[in-house]
């Protein structure tokens, strides 16, 4: 089907005589057409096209002032003006693509003032703005197919994932059936947390795809996308993303996605710490009975990638140490009572001297120079930390029960 995006990109392109780029309702890039042996010359004079092509995403200040024109609402052709401030160099016309009242993406035309005389109040009386705009809503109509058919596959996803043990083989069974071969092909799940859903900005939702974007949803490798309510302790909701694999030893394609999810306006909080989302990525599976407990793999993993920044953005569930165990401990599980005077917010700083030093097992020389001390400091911090707590960090198991609840600590951190 990307073919067919570019080729009605291309007929844009040719009709108006502009380089045209079509992009998914969350500005993710599904294809780009060139006009005449220009499009080098455009992409070295505009940067958010060239952004748009090698990232496939535009920035979030490229998007709040396209957005600001109220382009999720046009029913319409827009004339856009250029903002420097935001990197927007050149002037655009959007087509907005739509189909059944949705708006499903969007279709750019960079404008030098060569389209100034398009008349955009009667986009129809000029025929080629005419073909252009019917061009349009030909995609609108295979966005709206695609949304439609990732919606029935991330409703079978969700099913799955949060059925009970009894109703699982039913779910597995149902999605088996829509995946066809790959559902018997290594496969690997990957968890973005935390995930917006459902607040779409430009009229109802295409469901499924849960504001991942079409083209994210319909990259190579990626077979269902599903929005999971809330998944994590704190209530928050998470993406589920169904890859599949050349290899059960080869979670590239998996990274891949991962990566592009995380580049999406619905990943993570819209302020404060939490901001900033993770991913976590499940041992690979060979088919679909096993996804339920991937899936648990993948929310700790995201979990984990939160919670220790060396082990994010991304990170797999055979990599995360002992956040294995960690992420199965209840959610409202009180920290140690030993530990938990060390947790408060006056002994940041012993925290994590602490935490560095059985990060190094327990070498002093490794611990100093790791936090930036000197040695005689690191014995000063780790006497206090022992007068706090009353353990004794030549003992093993109190080592060991400060070490754990240290980083327990960091996955209920705000």
């Amino acid at each position: 089907m990307r073919g067919e995006y570019q080729q009605l990109v291309d007929e844009i392109s040719a009709a108006l005589g502009a380089p045209a780029t079509l992009e998914d309702r969350d500005f993710g890039l599904i294809a780009f057409g060139a006009h005449g042996g220009d499009d080098d010359l455009e992409l070295t004079m505009d940067p958010v096209r060239t952004r748009s092509i090698l990232q496939r995403r535009s920035t979030a200040a490229v998007r709040a002032w396209f957005e600001a024109f109220g382009i999720a609402r046009a029913q319409a052709p827009l004339r856009i003006p250029p903002d420097p401030a935001a990197g927007v160099f050149k002037g655009r016309i959007c087509l907005p693509v739509r189909h059944g009242g949705v708006v499903h993406g969007y279709v750019w035309l960079l404008d030098d003032g060569h389209l100034a005389e398009l008349d955009l109040a009667e986009p129809f009386a000029d025929p080629r703005l005419a073909h252009a705009m019917e061009t349009a809503a030909r995609i609108g109509a295979l966005l709206a197919a695609e949304a439609r058919s990732g919606a029935e596959l991330g409703e079978l996803l969700r099913e799955l994932l949060t059925a009970r043990p009894a109703a699982r083989e039913a779910a597995a069974g149902a999605l088996r059936e829509a995946l066809g071969a790959a559902a018997d092909g290594p496969l690997a799940l990957v968890a973005v947390t935390p995930w917006r859903a459902g607040d779409g900005a430009g009229g109802d939702e295409p469901a499924g795809t849960e504001g991942a974007g079409s083209a994210l949803a319909a990259q190579s490798g990626v077979a269902a996308l599903c929005a999971v309510p809330e998944a994590l302790p704190d209530g928050s909701a998470a993406l589920a993303a169904l890859v599949r694999l050349r290899a059960a030893s080869s979670p590239a394609p998996a990274l891949t996605a991962a990566d592009r999810l995380l580049r999406s306006p619905r990943a993570g909080l819209p302020a404060g710490p939490q901001a900033v989302p993770a991913a976590g990525i499940g041992t690979p599976r060979r088919g679909l009975a096993e996804l339920p407990q991937a899936w648990e793999e993948a929310l700790s993993a995201a979990r984990a990638a939160g919670a220790e920044q060396r082990l994010g953005p991304v990170a797999q569930w055979a990599d995360i140490g002992p956040y294995r165990v960690l992420t199965g401990l209840p959610a409202g599980r009180a920290a140690d009572p030993a530990v938990a005077p060390l947790l408060a917010p006056a002994y940041t700083e012993l925290a994590r001297t602490a935490e560095v030093y059985l990060d190094c097992a327990g070498q002093a020389g490794r611990a100093a120079a790791a936090l930036g001390i000197h040695r005689q400091t690191l014995y000063y911090r780790l006497g206090r930390v022992e007068q706090l707590t009353g353990l004794d960090l030549d003992e093993g198991e109190d080592r060991l029960l400060l070490h754990m609840t240290l980083k327990a600590a960091r996955l209920r951190r705000p």
